[in-house]
């Protein structure tokens, strides 16, 4: 069989996008949206190693991914109904320790509410060690605690642990960004149909890296017995593209933690206020010790600002121009 040159066929895939270009073939951006689709941050990132497509020697073109996408303004259920508790907590008695599990754990998620949200933009996946550490080199943020016993957790291609509040903040304000409210983190991991877990309704032990509630609570399983790098399971991908909302690191979100929702709809709510509430941080997410109750959308915990801790990371949100 004959081939052509790859010069000539690098002209001839050129010659071929500009003609579906010229002939609107391809959505813009602005089609997307009105079409109720995320779409990506045109100033991106790389595409995780594990995302690479590299087949017997042939590489599959693919547009680099972006480091955010666009969640685009609107109103989904937040929250947990009192069946949604109960099946959580059915999940959980299927665990080693299940006899421990009780409604009370999962009963902050009450009530469900509506929430509606302007549009926003998110992390694609988790904020890594390697770009924690460009902030660092700035003299931006504060170098990470990993020599006092932590050095496994050092790695560039990890998600960014041993992170307090404090120094989630000052990496997404280095970035020209924030953390992300708690409504932003569950509309990004539950969609706008209010999806049990990020992937879906059913529950995957191939698609987080999972724990379990035992008297040791990781579980090697999923491949990985503590952290693993961003974006390695593409089967937790969201509709909307995000990686790893469900396990790997807790994340940080900016609002403070209070045991039950506020009655009635809201609109970009932001958690209670400072002196109200419990002291603690809202985290989100579930972690690589987390059984899967708490992978779920819904789930959510209570953490004091100050903790240091390898389940404990973040992403970056940004508010999107009108």
């Amino acid at each position: 069989m004959l081939r052509r040159p790859a010069a000539t066929a690098a002209r001839g895939l050129s010659s071929a996008l500009a003609l579906t270009l010229l002939l609107g073939l391809l959505p813009s951006a602005r089609a997307e949206r009105a079409l109720g689709r995320s779409v990506p941050d045109p100033v991106g990132a790389a595409l995780p190693p594990s995302e690479r497509a590299l087949t017997g020697g042939v590489v599959a073109l693919r547009s680099p991914a972006s480091r955010m996408i666009r969640v685009v303004a609107g109103t989904f259920r937040m929250g947990s109904t009192a069946e949604d508790v109960l099946e959580a907590v059915m999940d959980c008695a299927r665990e080693p320790l299940g006899s421990r599990c009780k409604e009370e754990m999962f009963s902050d998620e009450m009530p469900v509410h509506s929430v509606t949200l302007s549009s926003y933009w998110l992390d694609r996946v988790e904020v890594s060690v390697r770009d924690y550490q460009r902030c660092v080199e700035l003299r931006r943020c504060r170098a990470i605690p990993f020599a006092e016993g932590a050095k496994r957790f050092d790695r560039p291609e990890f998600p960014v642990s041993l992170v307090r509040l404090a120094d989630a903040r000052a990496y997404c304000r280095f970035r020209g960004a924030r953390l992300p409210t708690e409504a932003e983190f569950e509309r990004a991991a539950r969609g706008s149909r209010a999806r049990r877990y990020p992937w879906g309704e059913l529950y995957n032990s191939r698609a987080a890296n999972h724990g379990r509630l035992g008297l040791d609570p990781t579980d090697d399983r999923d491949g990985y017995r503590e952290l693993a790098p961003v974006g390695s399971f593409a089967a937790g991908r969201t509709a909307d593209g995000f990686l790893d909302l469900a396990g790997n690191v807790a994340e940080w979100t900016a609002d403070r933690y209070q045991a039950a929702y506020p009655p009635g709809p809201a609109r970009n709510p932001q958690g209670p206020a400072v002196g109200s509430g419990s002291g603690g941080q809202v985290v989100r997410g579930g972690h690589y010790a987390s059984a899967a109750p708490w992978l779920r959308g819904a789930a959510r915990a209570s953490v004091a600002p100050e903790t240091r801790a390898p389940t404990l990371g973040f992403r970056c949100a940004r508010t999107s121009a009108p």
